[in-house]
């Protein structure tokens, strides 16, 4: 009996022991239960490291469905899905299974089979005793054992897309998003603390601000862009509370979107807590320049009163972001009041009332906008020198602004209701007896909650937008199929009621998608229509005073209807233009601008007749003197060809060295002496005496002359010069060469003598 029970207990152990095995190996971190890997040791493709606390996982996974193998080495929590918060090779995956996680080289490595690395921590250590461990906090990090665990290296230090407790959110800090939901290459958003404002943070869209941050005092107009105390709280290692933030996690998304995630610890589920922006007007600047932005509108955007879109095409295909630019950049101009709106960046200063906050933006060109803020005894001036940014309506808390315009691009009139919100109703929409035209009287503006509607017989539905150029506003409405188009377009005036009677059709039913970015649910069911107004008849009146918007108009009486201002005798009413135009069919502007062009036009060609008469004359007067002188050289030949002559010239006070220009005798000027002979050319050199060579030249009238030029190394002066002079004057001879003329140039002295084409007397006697 005895034997046999010990032999049972021996059994019993076995199969103890045997089912603890079984247990073991059945476990999913059979192999990978560790924490760590040495230099002794590496983690292979099919292996994990899982932390203490079994709240983290690392080793290899594969994010994509595609057929495309891409491994990748990574950190991730042990909840289902898998939730991955950083990535070593996120720029270079592996393309098959043979990826190794190892140290070697005094460095974590992630390499395959053929040695090719595709990661490394790039420290180069000359270490021995190094150990790298996946920590409970979600960090990996690099140790030396000798060193009483110094860490050499952390993934905290690099982040990928997930911010974790214990990261440090410092200058350098920054969280970059995945490409796509199965890429984790760096995507095009980045999350950092704001270079501008230390305390505050942003993320980019590449090099373009996507959301910023504001300060918690700037009050409730930001509170949607005011970090709240919970994320703050998560960034401050000073609480000391790991316990209190390690199932919490932020991370940034490849939508732009900044998250906010918290773990359910009963049902071990993702919840999303708070993501930024909140909205598409939570974008930076979404609308642009002097855009404005409402996230509650099916249309998000539109430009201020008094300005345009700066790229309509690109405005009308839904991309916003070049926003808006004055119609008129004149510095000439007044203020357009809006209410509850969201601005920033304002500058401020102190001012004792309204008056003189208005007297200082009014005073400087620069000044784009101001308002007014009353804090207890004082009045705070706000005013903004640089474009509008940025800009948001129907936001509680928000400034009244008033913003500069040009009265004349709002169409201002008499006769046009006050802005209501930042739309305008320009004439002849009315809100009121006291604007527009009663029969367009279907407006309502409520002026507690800036909101304009229009009361269509079917009901009454907000106005988003107005256009007084193209004579357009859109409403906003329930459909219950807003993708139909076409069949919205082709039912809209039957679904609002609208005969053909009325003053109003619908011209468009439809907007276009927005984008990747967060809307409010309520407008999933809602369309944008757009409803234009017909061409009002002639203002109504009550005495011709009402009339002086309208020129060359006179209030009377119109058959059994009220009294209108009727346009005066050759003109005729012009529902377009809003005004009296001449009977030709050209507006009354038009009119008095051809009448300037025409004025304009006769100064212009009167003043080129002028023109072209002075250049006549002046042209005549020269050829006068041009023949004078002509007239006067051709006298002097024959004048100066005798000896008294040649003296009269040689002893004149005028025949001076240093006279440049000659005298009014036989004189020709140095420029025709060089076109005669062809500037003294070797072609034209007849022969060389002691004082210098002879050239043959010829006039334009054909004269043959033969050139003497003295040469200026002759030593020939003045006084020979004379000489020579007087010597061919007192030998002149039927039979001897005539002297014709004479040249002084600087240094060039000339004599111009009569040619002789069979040459001279020597060569037939001497040969």
């Amino acid at each position: 009996m005895k034997r046999t029970s010990r032999w049972s207990v021996v059994h019993i152990l076995s199969v103890i022991l045997f089912c603890y095995t079984i247990l073991i190996l059945s476990s999913p971190h059979c192999c990978s239960a560790r924490d760590n890997i040495t230099i002794k040791s590496r983690l292979g493709y099919a292996q994990t490291l899982v932390s203490a606390g079994n709240r983290f996982e690392l080793g290899f996974f594969d994010p994509s469905r595609s057929s495309n193998v891409k491994r990748y080495v990574g950190i991730w929590y042990t909840t289902n899905p898998q939730t991955v918060v950083w990535v070593a090779n996120r720029g270079k995956p592996l393309s098959d299974n043979s990826g190794v996680l190892s140290i070697a080289g005094g460095d974590l490595k992630v390499s395959d089979d053929k040695g090719i690395v595709y990661w490394h921590t790039d420290l180069g250590l000359k270490r021995l005793n190094l150990v790298a461990k996946l920590e409970d906090t979600g960090n990996f990090v690099l140790l030396e054992y000798r060193s009483k665990g110094k860490i050499l290296w952390q993934s905290f230090d690099q982040p990928t897309d997930t911010f974790l407790y214990g990261m440090k959110m410092d200058e350098n800090f920054k969280l970059t998003s995945w490409t796509s939901k199965e890429d984790p290459a760096p995507g095009n958003f980045t999350f950092k603390k704001d270079p501008a404002e230390e305390s505050q943070f942003v993320v980019m869209e590449k090099i373009i601000t996507h959301w910023r941050s504001m300060e918690p005092e700037t009050g409730k107009i930001f509170e949607s862009d005011v970090m709240p105390s919970t994320i703050l709280n998560f960034f401050d290692l000073s609480n000391n509370r790991p316990e209190v933030y390690s199932d919490k996690r932020l991370v940034m998304s490849f939508t732009g979107d900044l998250q906010y995630w918290q773990l359910d610890i009963d049902t071990k589920n993702w919840s999303l807590m708070l993501w930024f922006p909140k909205d598409i007007c939570g974008v930076f600047n979404f609308c642009g320049n002097f855009g404005i932005c409402n996230s509650k509108n099916k249309l998000p955007c539109k430009c201020l009163p008094g300005f345009k879109p700066k790229l309509p095409e690109k405005w009308k295909a839904g991309i916003f972001s070049d926003g808006c630019s004055r119609k008129n950049t004149s510095c000439d101009n007044d203020f357009l009041s809006f209410k509850r709106m969201k601005v920033r960046n304002p500058d401020s200063f102190e001012a004792k009332d309204e008056k003189e906050c208005r007297e200082m933006c009014l005073s400087n060109c620069q000044c784009q906008a101001y308002s007014y803020v009353r804090q207890r005894d004082t009045v705070l001036c706000l005013t903004w020198t640089e474009d509008l940014k940025d800009l948001q309506d129907d936001q509680d808390g928000g400034y009244d602004v008033n913003v500069r315009v040009v009265l004349s691009d709002i169409g201002a009139t008499g006769r046009n209701c006050e802005t209501c919100g930042t739309n305008l109703v320009p004439y002849p929409l009315s809100t009121g007896p006291k604007c527009g035209d009663p029969m367009y009287a279907r407006f309502y503006c409520n002026n507690d909650t800036d909101h304009l509607s229009f009361n269509a017989p079917s009901g009454s539905y907000n106005v988003i937008s107005v256009d007084p150029e193209a004579r357009i506003f859109v409403i906003q409405m329930q459909s219950e199929k807003p993708d139909n188009c076409f069949f919205m377009k082709s039912s809209g005036s039957r679904i609002l009621q609208l005969n053909e009677s009325s003053q109003f059709n619908v011209t468009s039913w439809c907007s276009g998608d927005l984008g990747n970015f967060t809307t409010d649910s309520s407008l999933n069911d809602t369309v944008a229509v757009g409803i234009s107004w017909k061409p009002p008849l002639e203002p109504t009146c009550t005495s011709s005073a009402e009339c002086k918007d309208w020129p060359h108009s006179t209030c009377n009486k119109t058959g059994n209807g009220p009294k209108r201002c009727l346009c005066n005798a050759n003109f005729r009413w012009d529902g377009l233009a809003l005004n009296c135009t001449p009977e030709g069919g050209q507006s009354a502007e038009s009119f008095h601008s051809n009448k300037l062009l025409l004025l304009i036009l006769g100064l212009s060609l009167a003043t080129a007749m002028a023109l072209f008469c002075a250049v006549v004359s002046i042209c005549v007067w020269r050829r006068k003197v041009v023949k004078r002188r002509a007239k006067q050289r051709k006298a002097a030949l024959h004048r100066y060809d005798t000896e008294r002559g040649v003296k009269e010239l040689i002893d004149s006070n005028k025949f001076k060295e240093q006279d440049e220009t000659g005298i009014d005798v036989p004189f020709f000027d140095f420029e025709s002496i060089i076109a005669a002979t062809d500037n003294f050319s070797e072609e034209n050199k007849l022969g060389k005496g002691g004082f210098g060579p002879v050239y043959k030249g010829k006039f334009p009238g054909g004269q043959e002359i033969a050139v003497k030029r003295l040469s200026s190394v002759s030593g020939q002066g003045l006084e020979e010069f004379k000489n020579e002079v007087v010597l061919i004057a007192k030998l002149q001879h039927r039979n001897l060469v005539r002297l014709l003329g004479y040249c002084i140039r600087r240094e060039e002295k000339i004599l111009l003598y009569e040619y002789m084409p069979n040459k001279s007397l020597d060569s037939w006697i001497f040969g």
